[in-house]
Parts: C-alpha cells; sequence; structure tokens
C-alpha cells in the first residue's frame, strides 16, 4: 500500500460528511486512509494577561481523547476491510495538515467545508485556503450541508465535471482526474465555458466573436478525442455566457449531468485562480451540490 487519503476531522457530524467519499475511494483505490485531528495547545490563564501554555503532560488527556474519537472511527473503516492510521497533532490545523501530506506519499485530502473548530469555516478562506495553497497535493473540499441526498451510499464517484479555460496551467488537472477515471472507471464531462464581454459581441466586432467561438469548442473536442483514445468514457461541452456568471453554468452543468464532483486545477490563464479562491469556485461549492476537487500544477 503506498499512497493514502487524508481525513481531518474536528469530533464533529459535519466534519465527518467527508468520510463516506474517503471510504469509497480507499475500497476502490486500495490506499490506506489516514484519520487526522489537530488539537490547539491549552493555555493556564492567571489573571487576565498571564497565559502559560499546557506542558506535553499537561496536552495527553486532550491528545487521548481525541486518539480515541479517531480509533472508534478507524476501527469501523477497518471491519470494511479499510486499512487505517490515526494521527493525531499539536498545533495549527493547517499547518500540521500541510505537514502530514508533506511526509507521506498522499493521494488525496478530502475534507468536510464546515467543521465545529475550523477544519474549514470557509471553504475558500482559512484553514482550508492554507491548505490548498501550502500543500502539493489534491484537495477535495465537500459542503456539509446540501450536498446529494445520496451522499452516504455506496458507489458515488460515478462522473466528474472538469473546467478547462484553454491554458496548459488549467489541465494540469486532467492526469490526475485522467487516473482516477482509469481506476474507478469514472465519465469525464469536459466543460469550455467562454465568458464574452459585451463589447466583443456587437456587430464591428462579430467575426472576432465568431473565431473565438469555433476555437472553443476545436479545443474543448481535441481534449475529449485524446481522453478517448485511453479507453476513457469523456463527452465535450461549450458553453458560451457573459462574464460574470461561470459559476451558474458550472452549478447548472453539474446538476444536470448530476456529476460526483468537479475538479479543476488551481491555476489557469483566465481566471482559473480567481475560480479556486473567489467568486466562482466559492459560488459553486456553497450554492451547487457537488464536491470540489483542487489539483495544483506540477
Amino acid at each position: 500500500m503506498n499512497e493514502q487519503i487524508i481525513v481531518p476531522l474536528d469530533g464533529s457530524k459535519l466534519a465527518e460528511v467527508a468520510l463516506p467519499y474517503a471510504e469509497e475511494l480507499s475500497s476502490r483505490l486500495k490506499t490506506e486512509v489516514i484519520l487526522f485531528q489537530a488539537v490547539q495547545r491549552a493555555l493556564h490563564m492567571y489573571g487576565f494577561y498571564a497565559q502559560v501554555p499546557f506542558t506535553d503532560e499537561e496536552m495527553e488527556p486532550i491528545t487521548a481523547r481525541a486518539q480515541a474519537y479517531l480509533g472508534k472511527i478507524g476501527s469501523k473503516l477497518n471491519k470494511k476491510s479499510i486499512t487505517t492510521r490515526c494521527e493525531v497533532r499539536v498545533g495549527a490545523a493547517a499547518d500540521e495538515i500541510i505537514k502530514l501530506a508533506g511526509e507521506n506519499s498522499v493521494y488525496m485530502v478530502t475534507m468536510s467545508t464546515h467543521g465545529r473548530s475550523g477544519i474549514s469555516r470557509l471553504a475558500l478562506g482559512s484553514v482550508a485556503d492554507k491548505v490548498v495553497r501550502g500543500t502539493k497535493k489534491p484537495v477535495a473540499l465537500l459542503r456539509a450541508k446540501g450536498t446529494h441526498p445520496d451522499i452516504r451510499k455506496k458507489d458515488i464517484l460515478h462522473k466528474a465535471l472538469v473546467p478547462l479555460d484553454g491554458s496548459k496551467a488549467s489541465e494540469a488537472v486532467i492526469p490526475y482526474i485522467e487516473s482516477l477515471a482509469s481506476k474507478l472507471e469514472i465519465e469525464i464531462i469536459l466543460l469550455h465555458i467562454l465568458a464574452l464581454d459585451n463589447h466583443i459581441i456587437i456587430e464591428t466586432l462579430y467575426e472576432q466573436a465568431d473565431s473565438l467561438r469555433s476555437s472553443a469548442r476545436d479545443y474543448i473536442e481535441k481534449v475529449a478525442a485524446q481522453l478517448k483514445q485511453k479507453g476513457i468514457v469523456t463527452t465535450a461541452e461549450f458553453i458560451e455566457t457573459k462574464q460574470g456568471t461561470e459559476a451558474e453554468e458550472i452549478i447548472k452543468l453539474a446538476d444536470k449531468t448530476q456529476a460526483d464532483v468537479v475538479a479543476m486545477s488551481t491555476h489557469g490563464r483566465s481566471g482559473i485562480t480567481r475560480w479556486v479562491f473567489g467568486s466562482v469556485a466559492y459560488r459553486v461549492l456553497y450554492e451547487g451540490n457537488t464536491p470540489l476537487l483542487l489539483v495544483k500544477p506540477g
């Protein structure tokens, strides 16, 4: 067993939403699941200002409780023939997740976007933002509320929607999703959105807009053909829309096709960075019904 899936937990049911996905991935990929919890070092308070950190010895009961919690979950997964490892570390959640991912051959970090102690109070800010920026490993973000009602059923990873913007950076997601599709027989839906400014579609620039449409269709069809040649079930979708409505189009297509995950690179020429850490990804994750898988180039 050479690869692992990290599942950060904080003791809440909301954070445990990530478990079914990790469970299925581990079962089908034969990877180990690392159940992880970070605990903050407690402080002794003396008066209004004096704060003295707990010693390692004083922290032992706290880490023991976290270890017992993870062990209980691990035992349930072990009964399903899933190999698990429990890790409890004292420190900031994001920093410790990044360290853990760097120390292991991690296939993916799978985390809920809600959790009691901030495992991801805001999926595109705070802890998850730091994890996505700080780790080279793919990160799957799952919204705890409003996700598909069959979230805890088996075989929940059949179809992936992959938005591309035509850049090499955005295509960094392709090798990873290709590998995932080959191993799990996942269908891939490639999406190229052409978001035009209002000024580009006026009559004087009609030919330029028409050329952009033709190039966009040719591009996404070409990428789809390359995946099909490798035996991966792939369809290509082209959508023309106004700038600022990309998220709505991704959400609508994800719902229409019943995609199980939206996968994209964290960088790209025409705003993939904005998609990931800005309005588009935020809206896809929080207004849509589909988990978000982020893959970093390189």
